[in-house]
């Protein structure tokens, strides 16, 4: 039988062990999004594995049952001896009853992880379930969900490729098409989807953390009104909650609603259950002064008698608050699919691109297409979608890298910043000469109230900028036509003087 000590040193070990594995998971390099996923994968088991010998060894260290204190006094009593000869003794009994047995060392174990790492076999290839549609977690497979949301009452008909780009778009459905039974059932499905997808391709992300934050995000949204595609109801009175037709916020005394007439201050108080008889000054006073207030405030006095407005009132209150919280679980989902679909945008734009050329292949390029991806589980067919590319070079017409010697003969490799278009950045000579006259230089130019003309070409510095059209808002004010020193005049003598001196002259007499 093993000892608590050699548990707690088998435990380190174990975690040790764990710790190396996975480092050398992480420095190992991988060559295609297939060794990305399933290392993860591989860290992902090695660290619950780690998490699971923490957790051991936290109740063999708090010792709950005494026994590791015990077995501690009697190895360091005063029989030591004696203990240790019992535990010979017990090991030599062990093994004789089992003479075959073969104790496996941790380390051949952990060598399957090596193995796991540097084969190739199908068994380690595969590690997680993707259908084919999704690419090993390259691409999304939404058909299932564009079905349902087509079949759905009063739902816009797309097709796959706008699904993909619009299914987060959840705000733009009408709020009177989101209590269907339906409807929950399509977004119960979606979130389900996304977030195993999100497991399977970030196995080392924290979702319960995620989800949290999510929820947080959404009450406080909630409370405020601000969420999207359910705005906050405004109650301005009881009438609003009764639905009654007549609105008291545009009226800001009971004279201004005595305008109305007798028939239609009647047919607002019947909609209250309210009493409706008397002068058309006792019907105004009475409508108006439920303005503002809920039924709880409005005095009991003024309702029919056996109407039961308040008993009204109450049922409708009871089903106004199951069907809040149905409308509130409806867009919780939605804030969780907002989420999903943010953290998802690389693949969403990927499933697009690979849908939109799927359907562009002819006949027998599919043919093509599917004998290549027959299962031969080569590096060549995990990345026949991602050109070699370690230089980063542009990716010309046939969807491959760019010469090198191109890529500097266009001066490719030399970047030019413009702190104008908020510091961005231009590759190559041509683009940076191209974008002044563009429309993210000509707007950095109109913030900075300076016409974006050709004084201003290659001028990238805002202090730059400002320091010319300074100058040249001066040399302008300069060159400006003045009449009083350029206008010219003549006198009777034939003389030719400047408009100033000639009034000068003028004025005195000497003309």
């Amino acid at each position: 039988m093993e000892t608590i000590i050699e548990q707690q040193r088998r435990y380190h070990e174990e975690r040790e062990r764990c710790v190396d594995t996975m480092v050398k998971d992480f420095v190992h390099k991988k060559n295609s999004h297939r060794d990305h996923i399933n290392s993860e994968h591989r860290v992902r088991m090695l660290l619950d594995r780690y998490m699971a010998c923490t957790d051991s060894l936290k109740e063999l260290y708090e010792d709950n049952d005494m026994q590791r204190k015990e077995e501690v006094q009697a190895l360091s009593g005063p029989n030591e001896f004696v203990e240790f000869y019992n535990r010979l003794k017990g090991i030599k009994e062990f093994h004789r009853r089992h003479p075959n047995e073969v104790s496996v060392p941790m380390s051949v174990e952990f060598e399957e992880f090596t193995k796991m790492r540097d084969s190739n076999a199908e068994e380690y290839m595969n590690l997680v379930e993707f259908t084919d549609e999704e690419g090993y977690g390259k691409y999304l497979d939404l058909v299932e969900h564009h079905v349902k949301f087509v079949n759905l009452k009063g739902a816009e008909r797309m097709d796959y490729i706008s699904y993909v780009e619009k299914f987060d778009r959840l705000f733009e459905i009408g709020r009177d098409k989101k209590g269907s039974v339906e409807y929950r059932k399509y977004l119960e499905g979606l979130t389900e989807y996304l977030y195993d997808f999100l497991t399977r391709i970030n196995p080392l992300s924290d979702f319960d953390d995620i989800m949290e934050d999510v929820k947080m995000e959404f009450e406080s949204q909630w409370e405020a009104g601000t969420f999207p595609g359910w705005p906050k109801e405004t109650h301005t009175g009881a009438l609003t909650h009764t639905g009654a037709h007549l609105d008291l916020s545009a009226f800001s005394s009971w004279e201004e609603l005595a305008t109305l007439g007798l028939d239609r201050l009647k047919s607002g108080l019947m909609a209250l259950d309210m009493k409706c008889g008397g002068t058309l000054e006792e019907r105004a006073q009475r409508l108006f002064s439920t303005k503002g207030k809920s039924f709880e405030e409005i005095d009991p006095t003024l309702f029919a008698k056996g109407k039961g407005g308040r008993n009204r009132k109450g049922v409708e209150k009871l089903d106004k608050g199951k069907d809040f919280e149905k409308q509130k679980d409806i867009a919780a989902l939605e804030s969780q699919i907002y989420r999903f679909a943010e953290m998802l945008s690389e693949q969403r734009a990927g499933t697009k691109e690979n849908v939109t050329r799927k359907q562009a292949r002819t006949a027998g390029e599919k043919e093509d297409s599917e004998e290549e991806d027959e299962p031969d589980h080569s590096d060549e067919d995990d990345d026949d979608d991602i050109p070699y590319n370690p230089k980063n070079l542009p990716l010309g017409w046939d969807g491959k890298p760019i010469p090198y010697w191109l890529y500097k003969l266009h001066g490719l490799n030399i970047s030019y910043n413009c702190e104008i278009c908020g510091n961005f950045t231009y590759k190559g000579p041509k683009a940076f000469q191209r974008h002044f006259a563009e429309w993210r230089h000509a707007h950095g130019m109109r913030c900075l109230g300076i016409p974006n003309t050709a004084h201003f070409a290659n001028v990238t510095m805002i202090e730059d900028a400002l320091g010319l059209w300074d100058k040249i808002k001066n040399q302008k004010t300069l060159e400006r036509w003045l009449p009083e020193v350029e206008e010219e005049f003549e006198d009777s003598m034939g003389n030719v003087v400047n408009k100033k001196t000639f009034e000068d002259l003028k004025r005195q007499g000497l003309l």
